[in-house]
């Protein structure tokens, strides 16, 4: 089977894509399916979770794609085997640009989390809109979706994000719930889907994630939704309508 690339990308910090990403990549190895992390970050935390799975979970190779230091062979560390059908890729916090596209240049999809804060759905917001406006993005259709992460039961919806995401025609796919069952599961070098039932209701929630990765691209919009038009991205960018959608009372510059 080709291999399905997977980067779960915010250029906000704590956004919690490694819990993206680490779930992701667990559910599909304990389905018996290969799959590989590449980890750019050179804070190393999906990395350190498979050195915790190494004698826990099922296998899922790992590829450290961290900018190059201490005389490291960084071409050697990203290797990914040749039968890996699942790709998912933890990018580092405010990646931007030789590192941007090197990412961008794998991805067959991109996964967003944001955390549920005026300040991180409103930077978001900007980097939702500069990813669509990027060259390679449109040139290689890749899909896009966010992920509301971390989300307590007091928090309120996110209204805001979804107008300004329904107004893109982007898919907003769950909530994430800030749970300790993924604190847990991360302890473990496992993810939700691995741990018994009983203890991961969170399965449920994370599902949309997994099923909106496995979809294939034919089946996401009709061609004429697939790609954003650059023209209208470029509306928003300059006018007023943006103001709207997203409720912050100043533009998204």
């Amino acid at each position: 089977m080709r291999m399905n690339t997977t980067l779960v990308i915010n250029s906000k910090g704590g956004s919690g894509k490694t819990t993206i990403a680490t779930n992701l990549a667990s559910y599909f190895a304990a389905s018996g399916v290969p799959t590989t992390v590449m980890d750019y970050d050179p804070q190393g935390s999906s990395m350190n979770w498979l050195r915790l799975r190494t004698q826990t979970g099922t296998r899922v190779h790992g590829a450290n794609a961290a900018p190059q230091k201490n005389g490291r062979i960084r071409g050697v560390e990203m290797y990914v085997p040749a039968d890996t059908q699942q790709l998912v890729i933890d990018a580092p916090a405010g990646a931007a640009g030789l590192l941007l596209q090197e990412m961008l240049y794998r991805a067959d999809c991109i996964i967003i989390p944001v955390a549920p804060s005026a300040i991180d759905i409103h930077a978001t917001a900007n980097f939702v809109r500069d990813l669509l406006l990027a060259g390679r993005v449109r040139a290689r259709n890749i899909r896009l979706a966010v992920v509301a992460n971390r989300v307590r039961s007091s928090m309120p919806v996110y209204q805001p994000l979804e107008r300004f995401l329904n107004s893109l025609s982007l898919p907003f796919l769950t909530r994430i719930s800030d749970s300790d069952a993924y604190v847990k599961a991360a302890e473990a070098g496992i993810g939700i889907f691995e741990m018994l039932p009983s203890e991961a209701a969170e399965r449920g929630e994370f599902m949309p994630v997994v099923e909106w990765v496995k979809r294939q691209p034919d089946s996401e919009a009709p061609e004429g939704r697939k790609v954003v038009d650059l023209a209208r991205m470029r509306r928003i960018e300059r006018g007023p309508a943006v103001l709207s959608p997203i409720g912050f009372g100043r533009p998204l510059r």
